[in-house]
C-alpha cells in the first residue's frame, strides 16, 4: 500500500466507503461508472491499493476511503508474461508476478481460472493462445492444439491436461461459472451489509 495512503488513513480513520463506483471486467481493466480508466498512472495507483477485506470483499483503498469493486468475473486477471518457447510466466493484471500456482480449473465457457498465491484469477482470453503451448500430457509432451477444445466440448472422454508451470505440473480440473465465488469465498458485486463471502 502507498506510504501517502497509510497517512490519510491514519488522520481520517473514520471516511465512510464508496459503493457501486468502481468495478473490474474480465479483461482486468477497472472502470468508474462503467467507463474505462484510461490514466495508467491512476490504473497503477488502484492497482497497488487493491485489497480484500475479512467478508472477501475487494477494494480500492483511495487515501482514507475504501472504494469498493463490482467484479465481473474474478479478483484477478491473469496475463501471460513470458516469450515464446519460454518457461510460463504469469502476472495479475495489478503487475505482480506468480510465484505458485495452486490449482488450475476451466469453466463451462472455456475459460481457465487459475488459483495462485494472489488469489484466484481467469486467465486474459487473447492470452489463452500463449498458454496453450504449456498445457500438456501426463507425461508432460505438449498436446495437440485440439486437445483443449475436445476438453471443453466433453470432459468425461476428452484426454486429461495439465499445464505445466515451472517444475509443477497442475492437472487442469473443471468448474462451473456460478461455483467460483463460493468456492474461493470473493463477493463480486459487494454492499455495505455484506457480512461474509457471497452472502
Amino acid at each position: 500500500m502507498d506510504e501517502i495512503v497509510l497517512k490519510a488513513m491514519a488522520k481520517w480513520p473514520n471516511v465512510p466507503s464508496v459503493f457501486g463506483w468502481l468495478s473490474l471486467d474480465r479483461r482486468g481493466n477497472w472502470l468508474i461508472k462503467g467507463e474505462s480508466i484510461g490514466n495508467e498512472a491512476l490504473n497503477a495507483f488502484i492497482g497497488r491499493n487493491y485489497l480484500r477485506d475479512e467478508t472477501g470483499r475487494w477494494f480500492f483503498q483511495n487515501g482514507p476511503q475504501r472504494v469498493f469493486v463490482t467484479l465481473a468475473y474474478t479478483p484477478f486477471v491473469y496475463r501471460v508474461t513470458s516469450a515464446e518457447h519460454e518457461a510460463l510466466a504469469l502476472s495479475t493484471h495489478t503487475g505482480l508476478r506468480l510465484a505458485r500456482i495452486d490449482s488450475v480449473l476451466m469453466d463451462e465457457e472455456g475459460a481457465i481460472l487459475i488459483d495462485a498465491d494472489h488469489g484466484v484469477g481467469v486467465i486474459y482470453d487473447l492470452d489463452l493462445d500463449r498458454l496453450s503451448p504449456h498445457l500438456v500430457d501426463e507425461h508432460g509432451v505438449p498436446v495437440h492444439e485440439d486437445a483443449f477444445d475436445e476438453l471443453l466440448d466433453d470432459a468425461q472422454s476428452a484426454p486429461p491436461l495439465w499445464l505445466q508451470f515451472g517444475v509443477t505440473r497442475l492437472k487442469v480440473g473443471h468448474i462451473h461459472s456460478t461455483d467460483i465465488a463460493r468456492q474461493f469465498d470473493f463477493v463480486t458485486d459487494p454492499t455495505e451489509h455484506t457480512t461474509k463471502a457471497n452472502a
